[in-house]
């Protein structure tokens, strides 16, 4: 199969508005029949449910939560990214998309982030008309600062809650349109099965996590905003229930994945503190504007930070990359914290962290103004660690962050399958093989706002003819039989390990071989104990209760099983990628000063992987990329 990203024709700066203006619309008269499921309630499900609803079309909207409210995007903090050029510090469209292509290491389309770029500052427009409380200077005007990998202040905040903010904008819309009965939202249910009609995605299997029971739900068109899969490291920044599922159970009908590896692990969290933890939490990169972050130059320092002098101390970042010091793109940021903690440099008890410190900005600006602007990330550090930050570096360790792969999408953000659309983190659109900072809240909004509603009303528009399905046809009824069979086999299993007991095993084993570095020898180890505990998996075991009640260990015995094949796939497209490359660092590949060593010549494409059944080694489908307008270059942040 040949993938077809479906690029507009014509220059680059004028792709999508050819496509908005050439792109065929639904008759309002015939929204009002035209069913459509969002799965998902976070930035981009929310925006794009609350949009279509707005438009006329008849939504349901599925979230796991008790709450569309409750979805990981209230966890983001530092911002959101756009080319509005406030700061009159030479930002605009074209450089915010050279500095995202440049981030992603030149391996995402042109296309696709130059419309993230343009529609940033619509998106800021947007956001305050919805009233969100974006941080303001003296004079009113919206305020910005720098993250990582740029040199310009473009990223708009509200304090160190800005996917949290931006979330209540959007579940406000969100709200009114189920007020207005265009939307019909269903908050504990989890979708566990993908319903293809002739080809199509035309419907899902839930369960409600309350009564256990399971239900079929038709539509038109099918949208996954499920968000990302890092935690299937176990220990990272994401909430605990944040899963791989509904993407892995689409994919098994057809939908292709796209560099599943390519994992950004943030160089911000706290570190890890013992082995009884289940969770990391993230300090916002928006720290690393007036934190330094530095390492004891003696290994076997044991002073207070303070008592160490300056010059006994290792700003590695500012040393290795002057250019951007400290704010360095995050995979080059984690990658070089965990090689000086490797080298015996890290600090704390675990000796796995580095230390970022606050001192040299609250001489020159003042407490007050450091309280300003991260107060509630102190509070929030001294609550955890009660060490107080105004006073004494904080220290942070690299953790599991970012979902940058995905489903594979089309310009469109179409899957491989006609009518199923993935959003925001779901997908693997924009980003390329790293993110840069701030642009998740700005994707994920973009997608569920200003694309959605195009490319879905097109779609749809080819299917106006189509009745209202019934939930009674064979392909309804053997989805839930599946489903069925597959929670009823995890419950036979009857063994004395819990899912908690492989998720931790399986987390270490990826992050000690598919994480911040990987090897060609890791990888062959990694698949080959992936596949030992997965068949351990389904020998022991152990589900308490049944199906048919609230039981959390059976959603968690579901969501891990996925995660067990997730992961092979993701240390095989590790494996085939034979470069170095953002996130993904093969140690074959490397400079002499350790920086990636890209191969444009034989891996400029995305991974797309088609599943071809149980135990079965899934096929590589390359999309080549095209750069037009940017030229490929060593990326170098010195």
């Amino acid at each position: 199969m040949e993938l077809n990203a479906k690029i507009p024709p014509g220059p680059l700066k004028d792709k999508w508005n050819f496509y908005k203006d050439h792109a065929k619309l639904v008759n309002p008269a015939n929204r009002k029949k035209m069913e459509v499921i969002v799965v998902g309630t976070g930035l981009a499900g929310s925006a794009a449910a609350a949009s279509l609803g707005e438009m006329g079309y008849m939504v349901k909207s599925f979230c796991f939560q008790d709450s569309a409210r409750r979805a990981h995007s209230v966890a983001a903090q530092g911002g959101v990214n756009a080319a509005k050029n406030y700061k009159n510090d030479g930002d605009s469209v074209y450089r915010m998309f050279y500095d995202t292509i440049k981030g992603g290491d030149f391996r995402s389309r042109e296309a696709n982030v130059y419309r993230l770029a343009e529609c940033s500052a619509q998106l800021i427009d947007q956001a305050v008309a919805q009233g969100v409380p974006f941080g303001r200077e003296y004079g009113g005007y919206l305020n910005n600062r720098s993250f990582g990998g740029v040199q310009v202040s473009r990223t708009f905040y509200a304090r160190g809650q800005t996917g949290q903010q931006l979330l209540l904008g959007a579940y406000q819309a969100l709200m009114r349109q189920v007020s207005a009965k265009t939307v019909t939202l269903y908050t504990r249910h989890e979708m566990l099965d993908l319903v293809l009609v002739d080809g199509k995605a035309r419907g899902i299997i839930v369960r409600n996590l309350d009564t256990g029971e399971i239900e079929r739900h038709s539509a038109h068109t099918v949208i996954l905003a499920t968000g990302g899969f890092g935690k299937i490291y176990y220990l990272s920044t994401l909430a605990m229930g944040c899963n791989a599922s509904a993407i892995w159970r689409a994919h098994k009908k057809g939908a292709f994945m796209a560099c599943p590896s390519w994992t950004q692990v943030h160089p911000t969290s706290l570190p890890q503190s013992g082995d009884y933890q289940s969770k990391l939490t993230l300090m916002s990169e928006s720290l690393r504007n007036d934190g330094r972050i530095w390492v004891p130059l003696n290994r076997e320092e044991k002073r207070n930070p303070n008592d160490i002098p300056e010059n006994e101390r290792d700003y590695y970042l500012e040393r290795r990359y002057p250019a951007f010091g400290n704010l360095a793109p995050r995979d080059i940021s984690s990658r070089a914290a965990k090689e000086r903690i490797d080298a015996g440099f890290g600090v704390g008890p675990q000796r796995n962290a580095v230390y970022l410190d606050f001192s040299k900005a609250i001489k020159e600006q003042g407490k007050e103004k450091i309280r300003e602007k991260y107060g509630n990330l102190f509070d929030m550090y001294r609550k955890i660690t009660a060490t107080d930050a105004y006073a004494e570096p904080m220290m942070i360790s690299p953790a599991a962050h970012f979902s940058m792969g995905g489903l594979w999408v089309d310009y469109e953000l179409m899957t491989t399958i006609p009518g199923l659309f993935a959003l925001g983190e779901a997908n693997f659109a924009d980003h390329g093989a790293n993110r840069l900072g701030a642009n998740s809240l700005l994707q994920a909004c973009v997608d569920g706002y200003f694309v959605a509603p195009y490319t879905v009303s097109n779609y749809l528009s080819g299917e106006i003819h189509s009745e209202k399905l019934e939930t009674d046809t064979q392909e309804f009824v053997d989805a839930e039989v599946q489903v069925r069979a597959h929670l009823g086999r995890l419950l036979a299993i009857g063994g004395t390990k819990t899912a908690d007991h492989y998720h931790k095993i399986l987390g270490k084993l990826l992050y000690d071989h598919c994480g911040l570095s990987r090897s060609k020898k890791g990888l062959l180890y990694a698949i080959e104990e992936i596949k030992k505990l997965r068949e351990d998996f389904y020998e022991h075991l152990k589900v308490p209760g049944t199906e048919d009640e609230m039981n959390g260990e059976l959603e968690k015995a579901g969501r891990i099983s996925d995660y067990l094949e997730v992961a092979e796939l993701m240390c095989q497209d590790a494996l085939t990628r034979e470069e170095s490359c953002g996130a993904h660092f093969r140690e074959e590949y490397q400079t002499a000063e350790g920086e990636a060593l890209r191969n444009d010549e034989q891996f400029c494409f995305v991974s797309a992987w088609q599943w071809q059944g149980e135990n079965k080694e899934e096929q590589l489908v390359p999309e080549p990329l095209y750069f037009e307008q940017v030229e490929l270059t060593v990326r170098s942040y010195k």
